[in-house]
């Protein structure tokens, strides 16, 4: 069995770390894209993160592990297999992480429809693709940048639907297709078209660590890797473990988490200060602040919960602003929306403070 370097054993790269962990704890939040030169660990926090993630309940004998607890999202196999069995049974299945070669076509990622078997026997035969392979785990595209556009769309368009439905001469099969979608590119070999980069909900933009020491530790555990990797990966196990709990309490919880209009106010006035085209960064930034908020086990989100989001779905949506082509941190974030709400509370007192007044003088002059 091959053996994953720990997540929690990667140095630094705080940023992708925190975006690929929201992603597992609300795979609604929309997937990450991390953009960097070679050689900074994103394909090993990718994996990394597979391995550690719990173990999910899946129907038993479902080729794409639908969910028992939830028939509204189930294949067309399990609801047919409903009509005879009050119960399906169920297993528990570590979570798969599915490789998308960039040489992958639209019915290698979709499936296909045997038509022929359809027509001569009247059996209905569907091959699964990549997107039945992923559900429920982490589908990772090395190079993303040099995919078919056509093929990333129908990716994105899976991942947002949480459904991939599939449609030939009048035939139809649909199997469910949640997953956590990590993405990787390095710049130098050609950029995503904008279209398709506002589908990723984050983006990060990851480079070589400077600090020596820090360089120095990345070679001390990689060596350690390669020497024994039982052994390594036993001095991060308890890590590994407290981790993986802590994403499986955040996933019960983020149902629970609550927002009130001042968050969604926040939110709206932080995209509008920063001309944010579209509206897609307003409820990036909500899903994954309740995330965040899940992940340190609380029920209501605060406004540095909405900056961390922020940093993470911001950056490669700005196109003008003080922000544009700059480094955003989420101090700076949470400054702004603080700013930004104390304005339109001010706002809000002076025009209730004016109507008032007009009330008294109408009420003097009557």
């Amino acid at each position: 069995m091959h053996i994953i370097y720990p997540f929690t054993a990667i140095v630094g790269q705080v940023r992708m770390k925190r975006a690929l962990i929201l992603n597992a704890v609300d795979t609604r939040v929309g997937g990450v894209l991390i953009r960097g030169e070679r050689g900074t660990a994103k394909s090993t926090a990718a994996r990394g993160l597979a391995a550690l993630l719990p173990k999910v309940r899946a129907v038993k004998d479902c080729r794409f592990g639908c969910d028992p607890e939830n028939p509204n999202s189930w294949c067309t196999e399990c609801k047919e297999r409903a009509l005879t069995l009050k119960d399906l049974p169920f297993d528990v299945r570590p979570i798969p992480f599915v490789n998308l070669p960039v040489s992958a076509t639209e019915d290698r990622v979709v499936g296909t429809l045997d038509i022929e078997q359809a027509i001569q026997k009247g059996e209905r035969h569907f091959e699964p693709g990549v997107l039945a392979n992923a559900n429920r785990g982490l589908l990772y595209i090395d190079e993303v940048n040099l995919l078919d556009d056509h093929v990333v769309d129908l990716l994105l368009d899976s991942a947002a639907m949480g459904m991939n439905i599939v449609e030939r001469e009048g035939i139809s099969f649909s199997h469910p297709a949640r997953f956590i979608l990590v993405g990787t590119m390095n710049p130098e070999e050609g950029e995503l078209r904008p279209q398709l980069l506002d589908r990723f909900a984050f983006a990060v933009d990851i480079t070589g660590i400077r600090d020596a020491r820090e360089r120095v530790q990345i070679m001390e555990r990689n060596i350690a890797f390669e020497a024994d990797p039982d052994a390594f990966c036993q001095t991060f196990l308890q890590q590994e473990e407290e981790l993986s709990l802590k994403i499986a309490q955040a996933r019960k919880l983020v149902g629970k988490v609550s927002y009130s209009k001042r968050d969604l106010l926040s939110i709206a006035a932080l995209t509008s200060s920063l001309n944010v085209d579209g509206h897609r960064a307003d409820l990036v930034i909500l899903k994954a602040a309740r995330a965040q908020a899940a992940f340190d086990g609380r029920t209501v989100i605060t406004d540095h919960d909405i900056a961390l989001a922020a940093e993470l779905a911001l950056p490669h949506r700005i196109k003008r602003g003080p922000f544009y082509q700059a480094e955003v941190t989420a101090e700076q974030l949470q400054e702004r929306i603080e700013n930004l709400v104390g304005q339109s509370t001010e706002g809000d007192a002076g025009e209730e403070s004016q109507e008032q007044a007009d009330s008294q003088e109408k009420k003097s002059r009557s």
